[in-house]
Parts: C-alpha cells; structure tokens; sequence
C-alpha cells in the first residue's frame, strides 16, 4: 500500500507531506484547488513522461518520493529481487523518487538506484492502479472490454497458450514465405550446380592430387635427362677407372696419412676426408637405385599430361588456383546438398504451417470457451451492481463471438462486445447506441469495482469517476468503494457528499494565493473537519445546521454499514 507521500515543487504544491492509510480514503476539495495533484505525481512516480512544466514557477526541480509498504506484495518484491532494486534496509518497504529539472530532464530513483521509465511501469502495475475520470470511455473499444473479461476470468495460462501458439505458428509462416520468395533463384542456381558439380564428380580430382601430378609430370617429361644425368654422376663418382671422385678422396687420404705422424693437424683432415669417402660412396649406391627405379613411360607421361591439362582447364574455367579445386568441388557440392535440403525443408515447412495453425485454432478454441463462461458470470455481476445504483430494469450481456475469418491475432478470434439494456421491452445492444453518459459512468465505475475485486494491485485510485452519479445512486457507489475498500487501500476523488461520507479517511484539498502566487496544500481531516467539509459538499459556501445535520447523519450511516 501507498504508505506516505512528498511532494515538492510540483505545479501548484510547494511543500506537500502526507500519511496515508488503509481503508477508503476521500480527497475533496474546492473546484480548481488542484485535488487531483496527487495523482499526477503518482503518474509520474509511475512511469509518465515528464516536462517542464511540471515544476513550480521560480523552483530549479520538483521533487515526488512516494513510499510503499510491500507487506503481503510478494509480486512487487519478486520485481525487485529480479532487477537487483531490493532496499538493502528493508524487504518491506520501497522508496521511488522522481525529480524533474525546469529544463524537463528527469531521473528517477527505486530505493535509491537509478531507474528507467521501463522499470517504473513495470513496477508500478504492482503498486498502484490509477482509474482517471475518463476511464469509462474507454469501455467503448473492444479491446478494453476483452482485456476486463481477460482479468475477471483468470484464465492466464489460456492467454499464454493462445499468444504462444501464434507466435510459433507466424515464425514458422515467415520461414516458408522466405523459402517460396526464393524459390527461383534457388532453382536457377540447382541448375547451374547440377552441371558444375557433375563435371567435377566426373573428374574427382583427390585432395593434394594436383600438386602429385604437378611432381609426376615434371619427372616423367624430364626422365631421359634425369638417367642420363644419373649415370653419368654415378659413373664420375665410382665407376670412372681413369679417375673417380672416390679413388681421388682415398688416394688422399693415403697420402695425408704418411704424413700425419710429422703433423697432428692433418688428423682432423683426415676424418673429414673419410667421412667425404663415405658420403660419395653411399651417393653412388642411391644414384644406382635411382636410376634402376627410374621409369620412362611415354604412356603413363600421356594420362598425366592429359588430367594435368584437364585439372587447369577446370581451374581456369570456374576461376580457383589449380590447387583449390578439390575445395572448390567440395563447397559446390556441400552447396547443392544445402540447395536440395531447403527443396525438402519446403515441403515439411507446409506440413509445420498447417499443424501450427491447427494448434493456434484449438488453443483459441480453448481460450473462447473460457471467455464465454466468464463472460456470462460478469455479465451478471454488471448487472446486479448497476442495478442498485438507479437502474433497476438494466439487463446486461458479453458476447463472445468466435470467428475463424477474423484477421489471426495472439489475444485470439473472438469479437468481444458488451451489450446493455437499460429500460424494460428494450433489446441489448452495444453500450454506446444505449446508454447515456451519467448511465456510462455507473457501468464503468460497476466494471472497475468488479475488476478491482479480481486484481491483486494492493492500492487504487479513482479520480472523480462518480462524474455525472447524484442522489441514491451516488451513496449506492459510496458504498462499493467501501466495501472495496475493506479489502485494499482505495482513494477517490470527489465531489459528492455521499461518496465522500463512506470514506474511512478524509483528507481536504485547498489553494492558499497571495495574490502573486498559489499554493495547494492537502490536509487530513478530522471527524468534526469532516463533518463541515461534507456539510459545504451539501450546502455550497454557506454552511447551515440542517447540512451540519445531514453531514453527521451520512457519517453516522456510513460507520453503521
């Protein structure tokens, strides 16, 4: 509940401090003296965008803290708990302030941590419900009406199932239209890929194979000048009986060796020279079996030249490195398989749309049913309010109408329309050919009442919606906002005796003015204050015994009910 309340520098309010308490509490006032200020720097409090005008003329800031107790709100602490804007000195109470500059910037405060406008009205909904002197109008538009149903109903699970069915069943419908937009280019290039990858599966070239046939054809083009080269190595190398490389070295070695006992340096020499001596004489025995092994065959030197020319005609044909090719007909290919899947996707893709909108058409089925169950116990509660507040032959109906031709939505396919009959022999029809405006503000105020009994919100306020409600009917509406009032902290503005009678608190509106400035000040009332403040709502300015007399009686009605 809405604990306490500051205001400072707030339009017409300088300096505002109030305690607030359970029960129904009435806020009247003289006309203009600003009764309805509170509630504006609630809004703010709230969420509602702020300007420059909202401060006080001369003043550098408005200032709005409002304190809620959150005793029993375990949905406003979860809120707070999931956003880390828990006060760290008590679970129980909450603090937001909101502060306007005269340049119009504003920040805003829960429990002292900066917040967004997003996280104001996503915490407010748990807070505090503002029902404004034009909220019955609002029963005109079929999707308010269908949100009042929805919440009378409680069918929470049903809604989720309806939004969540069309949201997959949409999705699903994106996917298919993005495949169908597509279909001829994919078409087009299968085409061209069918081709391509046939070739190159003909040719299916291995990986690393041209760099093979790159090695291959060199050899085999070059065989005879390899052999030729070899031999004649190996021949210089060994076999040469006039002089060899190895008949050279050992005969050095021979000669070095006579001489290595007159000088230890040659040793070293020496060791090389063996090593030298062993080294050719290996060289000579691989150059041997090199040019055993050595083929010369003109025709496999034919099927290299003939898939080395094809592997660089491929390349030069779909624009790659000769040595890419086996990377490029493997992209092709994994392409042309992707190509072929979504051919396939597209038809299951059918299948998913069709199976989605039949879920979609049952969950909306399930959730019309419920409506209409609702709808028949809202109906009667409608009526037996309205019926006591001066009119007695009113009869009310809530059609739900479900349509499948009706454009897809994720509230559903019903068409939702509140009728009413308001003199006997009169058929139902829709609220605004039927009802005038005094009657309109009976129904809506008998809607907000009955919703309000539905709504877990912990604190409402309800800014003159007993507009155009005089007589009996206004203490008949007195008395639902007491009784609501037994059972959440409700506040009202009004201008009626008889609702302000059924108040619990009292609390009184003036405007003091110099004569170069105003102020608004809001004061809590005591019983005799409220019994002048309802004989001046009775009598006008000039205050009289017998409306001292009817104040007092009102209170006293009021306290006995």
């Amino acid at each position: 509940m809405l604990a306490h309340l500051s205001i400072s520098n707030f339009a017409v309010v300088k300096q505002l401090s109030v305690q607030l308490e359970n029960g129904l509490t009435a806020i009247t006032g003289e006309t203009g003296a600003g009764k309805s200020i509170a509630i504006d720097a609630l809004s703010l409090c709230l969420g509602e965008r702020a300007d420059a005008n909202a401060v006080r003329k001369g003043a550098a800031k408005a200032e709005i803290i409002a304190h809620f107790s959150l005793s029993g709100n375990s949905a406003a602490k979860t809120y707070l708990d999931e956003h880390e804007l828990t006060s760290d000195e008590d679970e129980n109470s909450c603090f937001v302030r909101r502060v306007v500059s005269k340049e119009g910037r504003s920040k805003a405060f829960i429990n002292g941590v900066p917040a967004s406008l997003q996280q104001l009205k996503g915490l407010g909904q748990y807070l505090l419900a503002i029902h404004g002197q034009n909220t019955h109008l609002q029963l005109l538009k079929e999707d308010h009406q269908r949100s009042l149903l929805d919440t009378y109903a409680k069918h929470t699970s049903q809604i989720d199932s309806v939004e969540h069915a069309y949201s997959n069943w949409k999705e699903k419908q994106r996917m298919l239209q993005s495949l169908k937009e597509q279909a001829q280019q994919r078409e087009d290039r299968l085409q061209l890929l069918t081709y391509q990858v046939q070739e190159l599966d003909e040719f299916a070239i291995e990986e690393g194979e041209f760099e093979e046939l790159e090695v291959e054809h060199k050899r085999l083009s070059n065989g005879q000048s390899l052999l030729e080269q070899a031999q004649t190595s190996v021949y210089n190398l060994y076999e040469n009986d006039e002089g060899n490389a190895l008949a050279v070295i050992q005969n050095s070695i021979e000669r070095l060796g006579e001489l290595e006992a007159h000088d230890a340096s040659l040793t070293p020499i020496i060791s090389l020279l063996n090593e030298a001596s062993i080294q050719v004489e290996e060289a000579a025995s691989e150059l041997r079996s090199y040019c055993d092994q050595l083929e010369i065959d003109p025709l496999r030197l034919q099927q290299v030249e003939a898939r080395y020319a094809k592997a660089m005609e491929l390349a030069r044909k779909h624009a790659v490195m000769p040595e890419a090719l086996f990377q490029y007909h493997q992209m092709l290919a994994s392409e042309f398989s992707a190509l072929g899947e979504q051919e396939t996707l597209l038809g299951t893709l059918e299948s998913e749309v069709d199976n989605m909108h039949a879920q979609y058409l049952a969950a909306t089925k399930a959730l019309s049913e419920s409506r209409s169950c609702a709808a028949v116990n809202l109906a009667k509660d409608i009526e037996a309010q309205i019926q006591q507040m001066n009119m007695p032959h009113a009869k009310v109906a809530i059609d739900v109408l479900y349509d499948e031709l009706k454009k897809p939505s994720s509230t559903g396919l019903d068409n939702i329309e509140f009728k009413v009959s308001t003199n006997p022999g009169q058929d139902a029809d829709k609220l605004e050919k039927v009802v005038s405006g005094g009657e309109l503000s009976r129904i809506g105020l008998a809607i907000q009442v009955i919703a309000s009994d539905n709504h877990a919100t912990p604190t409402m306020i309800f800014d003159e919606v007993d507009t155009g409600i005089s007589g009996p009917t206004a203490s008949i509406v007195g008395a639902l906002l007491r009784r609501l009032g037994n059972q959440a902290q409700v506040m009202c503005v009004t201008h009626l005796p008889q609702v302000a009678a059924q108040a619990h608190n009292q609390l009184f509106v003036t405007k003091l003015t110099d004569g170069e400035s105003t102020e608004t000040q809001m004061l809590a009332l005591t019983k005799q204050d409220r019994i002048d403040e309802l004989a001046r709502l009775l009598a006008g300015d000039k205050i009289t015994k017998s409306a001292l007399a009817n104040a007092k009686e009102l209170l006293k009605s009021a306290a006995s009910n």
